[in-house]
C-alpha cells in the first residue's frame, strides 16, 4: 500500500528568524533556501514581505532562487500586504499566499476589539483577494488551538468556499493536548463543507513542549501538511521541529504516512541553521543533538557495541551522522573500553583489559571524559607494554 504524503512547509525563514538575536541577512536566507529545496521541503515560507525592505527583497530573490518547492509569504488580512507579497512572489514558480487572522476569542476581542461575524468577512475578504494573485492561497487561523471549534468549522468552510486551497490551524500559543489538537483537525474533517478541496495544516508551537506531539496527531486525524523549522527554531520555546516529525514517520511505518524529505541531509542541515542563525542546538536535542547517538553508561555501551538496535532505533547514517559514539566517562564498562582502545590500535586481551581497567577507573574519576589520546597513558600506567597495530 502506497503511503500518503505529508506535506512539509518551512518556515525557518520566517517564524524561525523571530527568535531574538537570530536575525539572517539576504545572502545567508539565500543559501539556507537552496538548502531547504535540497533537503526536499515542499513549500519555504521566505518571508513577511511587507514588515520591512530585507525582507521583501529575500522573497523576491527566494523567489527567483527556488526551482522545486512553493515559495510563500506571509501577508495580515490587509489589502496592502496582499498585494505587497503578490509582487515579491512574482518570479516564483509556484508561487502560493499565506493570508489570515486570529480567530479565537480572545483574539477576536481584545486584539481586533471585532466580532465573530465580522471577523469571517474579513477572512473572505483577504482570500478572495489573495486569490486574484496566485492560485495558492493559504489561510491561518490564528490562535485556532483556543478557537471554539464549531466557529472554527464555520471560518473554514467560508475561507475554502472562497477559493483557499490550505487551512492553517495554529495551536498559536502552544496550549493544546495533543488528543485536544487532534480531535480539532479530525473535528474540521469531519465537519466543514467542502474540506475535500483544502489540505489541513499543523502549525504548533512548543510553549509546553507538545509542538511534536501536537503535529503528530494532527496529521493521525487527517491534516496533510505540518508547519515547522529546522532545530524547531522560533518564537518563545519554537516551532514544531522539522527532522523530528520527519523521523517519527519514517520510523513508524504503520501510520502509513511520509514526507519527500531526504533525510541523510538533516544533520548538515541543522549545523548550517545553527551556525548562521548563532543559535546552539541543545546537545540533548532529538534527532541531531551531539548527544542523539552518544552512549555514556556501560550497559547501553556494552548493548550496541553486540548491536546497535539494542539501544537506537533510527540507524545515524538515515540523518547524515556519520556512526554511533561511545563516550569513555566512569560510568563506562570494559566493552567499551576495549572498543575504543581497538579503534586506537590495541587489541587488549581479557586479562590486559583487567589490569587496563582498574587505572582507567582511576583516571576516569580526575576526568570527564576520556579522548582517544588518553588511552595510551592509561596503558601505559598499567605497566603494560602493548604496540599499537595502527
Amino acid at each position: 500500500m502506497s503511503k500518503d504524503k505529508v506535506q512539509i512547509f518551512d518556515t525557518t525563514l520566517r517564524d524561525g528568524e523571530q527568535v531574538p538575536g537570530c536575525k539572517l541577512d539576504a545572502a545567508q536566507k539565500l543559501v539556507i533556501a537552496e538548502r531547504l529545496d535540497e533537503l526536499g521541503v515542499d513549500i519555504i515560507e521566505a518571508g513577511f514581505p511587507i514588515s520591512s525592505p530585507g525582507d521583501f527583497k529575500s522573497v523576491a530573490e527566494i523567489s527567483d532562487l527556488v526551482k522545486n518547492a512553493s515559495v510563500c509569504g506571509l501577508t495580515r488580512a490587509v489589502k496592502k500586504d496582499i498585494e505587497v507579497a503578490a509582487e515579491a512572489l512574482k518570479s516564483a514558480k509556484k508561487p502560493r499566499i499565506h493570508t489570515g487572522i486570529g480567530t479565537s476569542d480572545s483574539h477576536i476581542k481584545y486584539k481586533f476589539n471585532s466580532n465573530r461575524d465580522a471577523i469571517i468577512e474579513r477572512a473572505v475578504s483577504a482570500v478572495s483577494y489573495a486569490k486574484t494573485f496566485v492560485e495558492d492561497v493559504e489561510f491561518y487561523a490564528e490562535d485556532a488551538g483556543r478557537t471554539d471549534n464549531e466557529f472554527l468549522a464555520k471560518v473554514c468552510e467560508a475561507v475554502v468556499k472562497a477559493g483557499a486551497t490550505v487551512l492553517n490551524i495554529p495551536d498559536t500559543t502552544g496550549y493544546c493536548l495533543p488528543e485536544e489538537y487532534g480531535a480539532k483537525i479530525k473535528y474540521l474533517k469531519e465537519n466543514v463543507k467542502g474540506i475535500e478541496k483544502a489540505t489541513l495544516s499543523c502549525h504548533c508551537h512548543n510553549d509546553l513542549g507538545l509542538a511534536t506531539a501536537n503535529s503528530i496527531a494532527g496529521v493521525i486525524n487527517g491534516a496533510r501538511q505540518i508547519e515547522c523549522t529546522i532545530n524547531g527554531i522560533g518564537e518563545r520555546a519554537g516551532n514544531t521541529s522539522l527532522e523530528e516529525v520527519v523521523m517519527i514517520l519514517r520510523q513508524h511505518p504503520s501510520l502509513n504516512l511520509d514526507t519527500n524529505i531526504n533525510s541523510k541531509l538533516l544533520y548538515d542541515t541543522s549545523q548550517m541553521v545553527s551556525q548562521k542563525m548563532g543559535m546552539i542546538v541543545q546537545p540533548n536535542k532529538a534527532i541531531v543533538g551531539a548527544n542523539a547517538f552518544a552512549h555514556s553508561s556501560g550497559i547501553h555501551q556494552d548493548g550496541v557495541i553486540k548491536n546497535r538496535e539494542t539501544y537506537e532505533i533510527i540507524d545515524p547514517a538515515d540523518v547524515g551522522v556519520n556512526e554511533s559514539s561511545i563516550v569513555l566517562t566512569a560510568r563506562s564498562g570494559r566493552a567499551a573500553l576495549a572498543y575504543r582502545a581497538k579503534i586506537v590500535g590495541f587489541e587488549l586481551t581479557k586479562l590486559q583489559l583487567d589490569q587496563v581497567y582498574q587505572e582507567f577507573l582511576k583516571f576516569a574519576d580526575l576526568h570527564k571524559e576520556i579522548s582517544d589520546n588518553d588511552i595510551p597513558k592509561i596503558i601505559e600506567a598499567a605497566n603494560l607494554k602493548i604496540e599499537s597495530v595502527s
